[in-house]
């Protein structure tokens, strides 16, 4: 079962009804935020439906942009042949 799921995951002739799956599960869960009750909301962005979404994705590409700048300009990253010296 699972090494079926793993091949058809894996395989590239179904990236494109995997794309459309993702795509159509994102849109779920953002619709899915307008039936949701507000009345504990304390502050006034908690009450936007798909906030949490949107926060969620702008705080994940600053963690990514800022570890890249980390990586190559604050000198954390090493080259590629640094350990077979």
């Amino acid at each position: 079962m699972i090494r079926r799921l793993v091949l058809y995951v894996g395989n590239p002739a179904n990236a494109a009804t995997l794309k459309k799956l993702g795509y159509l599960s994102l849109v779920l869960v953002f619709l899915s935020d307008f039936f949701v009750h507000r009345d504990h909301a304390i502050y006034l962005w908690d009450k936007i439906p798909g906030w949490g979404a949107f926060y969620g994705f702008v705080s994940c590409v600053v963690i990514i942009l800022v570890s890249k700048f980390l990586g190559h300009q604050g000198g954390i990253m090493q080259d590629e042949g640094y350990y077979d010296d």
